[in-house]
């Protein structure tokens, strides 16, 4: 009944940009606080960045600078402007967001996650 639909990965050259985009769309009372993650094959998922429904920040120390997060709250839409791409950032990201949703039994609030996009940064 939720969806998190991305977008906007792709191939760069290292010092090339990309911007990706979250869409959630369902049955939701109210999107709290929304984020990105990425993953390499075999290790674990990392936060990159998370925005509060306020608009206050968090960035994971190699993507300061360089990523910047934001969101539409009339379009339930968070965006992760990547610049000066490095190899190393090269992953799947994934988008997540915190939602309630008004169930038969009452609110219900827990994180959902999107199907991740890929990002290849090439030296």
């Amino acid at each position: 009944q939720v969806q998190l639909v991305e977008s906007g990965g792709g191939l760069v050259q290292a010092g090339g940009s990309l911007r990706l985009s979250c869409a959630v769309s369902g049955n939701i009372f109210y999107v709290n606080a929304m984020g990105w993650y990425r993953q390499d094959p075999g290790k674990q998922r990392d936060l990159v960045a998370s925005i509060t429904s306020g608009g206050s920040t968090n960035y994971e120390d190699s993507v300061k600078g360089r990523f910047t997060i934001s969101r539409d709250n009339a379009k339930n839409t968070v965006y992760l402007q990547m610049n000066s791409l490095k190899p190393e950032d090269t992953a799947v990201y994934y988008c997540n967001a915190r939602i309630t949703t008004d169930q038969r039994t009452g609110l219900m609030t827990r994180d959902y996650w999107g199907q991740g996009t890929q990002v290849t940064v090439s030296s």
